[in-house]
């Protein structure tokens, strides 16, 4: 006897069989974040701010250098080109069904709950890693930059003091939660001013690195075999290579987590997070170019393989590229990192909010704000689980940044992938019915999705030595595996248990295929 099953997170009856009940209205449903808030510039500073050009240079410029050499242009172009593709297939998934969700609904539509879920996981590891990386270069800045204001340089060791580091990244975590709860309103007049000033920055570095490249000892002229991919020695310097390129183009997707609260989110999200992508490259080119031809990649002196200079690149060379107007990096590394730090919280927040909307997650996590339309707790939950990570990861490694920067690394690669290949999935009974379809539903989703998983694999490989990355090991394994795989093997253990207690989403009852997409008002 058939019998039918009501749904609590989202509009209608399902019957066993997993299909609607006749005349009911199950559908993709609105979550109460305030729609209409954001406009196509506003969405790209976003997406400008969460990949934070300053930080993640400043970051991965250093191990880049040590992985792909004089190659380093062609990484970085290599590395966008499967940011590309996939940026494309989120346009056509958001196009269909905008949804806050992004990796966690789409993938769900297009495989089932259980790769949906596991997809939505990949897409908070990666959020909390970088979130705790981010707070460790706001730290680091932060008291680089008290020492050069106030010219005692002993205030720059502070950074060193671990209970003292890890304190004040608290302090500047508690302070993104708080400018992310209070709404969009109060989002964007803080990132129009530190995005804003971080771009100011960095074009007068690049201007005068180019100007003054012939002065520095260590020097190299431009040469156009830096775009040569053929003077990469190995497949796997290559990967690694990108994996650490694909770090500095991560986060675009942001302007995609925001399309519920976007004027015309179907089309304004999916064109936002392109072109933040196409304008990250060209600061990228430009500050790589100059960077090394001013430096060179040698490892002594001001060279870009110099141990000394490795970790914070940026702290090594303001002073001799830029002189007396050096602070002015240190600041604008620190409100790069300060400002990704504050709107990177968007996405783990929409997501916890979505999974938890339709029953993959606790129900708390769906609590928002009355006064400002905000997932209250989901962000509350992002900051503790990003400040502990952090704490812990400080403790476990002598290199922060680039153990995390790789195991993030590992991250992007699974989540992108995956929504990259349900894309071509999802609408496979369409792709043939025209150009147009094929090359943009098909096509470039399949070649990105299998390039970043590709990646992913050979990375991950890598990664069990534990002289990969930082050299930190677990039991005689690499950390940057135990954090990659160990991570999302976690969540696998933590989706059975969410499968026991909320069983409905698992079992079809809120996300289907054939789920009716949430309208988007213009």
């Amino acid at each position: 006897m058939t019998h039918t099953i009501r749904n609590s997170t989202a509009t209608g009856v399902a019957d066993s069989t997993g299909a609607d009940a006749p005349g009911t209205a199950h559908g993709i449903s609105a979550k109460g974040l305030k729609g209409g808030q954001l406009g196509l510039l506003a969405v790209v500073v976003l997406g400008i701010s969460t990949i934070a050009p300053a930080y993640t240079l400043t970051s991965a410029l250093g191990p880049t250098i040590n992985e792909a050499g004089l190659q380093l242009p062609v990484i970085f172009l290599i590395g966008f080109i499967p940011m590309i593709l996939v940026s494309l297939a989120y346009r056509e998934l958001n196009a269909d069904s905008p949804d806050s969700g992004t990796t966690f609904t789409w993938v769900t539509k297009a495989f089932g709950p259980w790769v949906g879920w596991m997809g939505g996981w990949g897409l908070l590891a990666a959020n909390i890693i970088v979130l705790s990386n981010l707070a460790a270069v706001a730290v680091d800045f932060f008291y680089l930059f008290l020492s050069q204001l106030t010219g005692s340089p002993e205030l720059a060791e502070l950074a060193a003091n671990k209970p003292l580091n890890v304190l004040t990244c608290f302090v500047f975590v508690a302070l993104a939660v708080w400018i992310s709860y209070r709404g969009m309103h109060t989002t964007k007049l803080v990132q129009y001013g530190l995005v804003g000033f971080q771009l100011l920055v960095l074009g007068l570095f690049v201007t005068m690195a180019f100007a003054n490249w012939s002065t520095s000892e260590t020097a190299i002229p431009f040469s156009w075999e830096w775009f040569d991919v053929t003077k990469i020695e190995t497949f796997g310097q290559i990967a690694a290579g990108i994996s650490l390129s694909i770090f500095v183009y991560w986060g675009w997707d942001v302007c995609l987590t925001v399309n519920e609260e976007t004027t015309n989110g179907k089309k304004t999200a999916g064109l936002a997070g392109t072109l933040t992508a196409v304008i990250v490259l060209g600061i990228y080119l430009l500050i790589s170019i100059s960077t090394m031809m001013f430096a060179g990649i040698g490892d002594t002196g001001n060279g870009l393989s110099n141990p000394d200079n490795q970790e914070n690149i940026f702290t090594a060379l303001a002073s001799p590229i830029m002189g007396p107007f050096a602070i002015l990096m240190s600041l604008a590394v620190l409100s790069s990192s300060a400002a990704s730090l504050q709107s990177t919280f968007m996405s783990p927040s929409r997501s916890l909010l979505a999974m938890s909307h339709y029953g993959a997650l606790p129900k708390p996590l769906s609590r928002l704000s009355k006064r400002f339309s905000t997932p209250r707790t989901a962000i509350i939950a992002a900051g503790v689980l990003s400040a502990g990570f952090y704490a812990a990861m400080h403790i476990i490694s002598e290199n922060v940044l680039n153990d995390t920067i790789l195991a993030l690394g590992l991250m992007i690669c699974f989540y992108y992938g995956l929504t990259a290949i349900a894309c071509a999935w999802y609408f496979r009974n369409s792709v043939f019915s025209s150009v147009r379809n094929f090359t943009l539903r098909l096509l470039c989703p399949l070649l990105g999705g299998i390039g970043l998983f590709v990646v992913f694999f050979q990375t991950a490989v890598d990664s069990l030595a534990p002289e990969f990355g930082s050299g930190s090991e677990v039991f005689g394994v690499g950390l940057v595996f135990v954090l990659g795989i160990g991570i999302l093997a976690f969540g696998a253990v933590f989706m059975l248990i969410m499968a026991r207690l909320r069983p409905g989403f698992f079992r079809g009852e809120t996300i289907r295929r054939d789920t009716p997409a949430l309208v988007v008002p213009e």
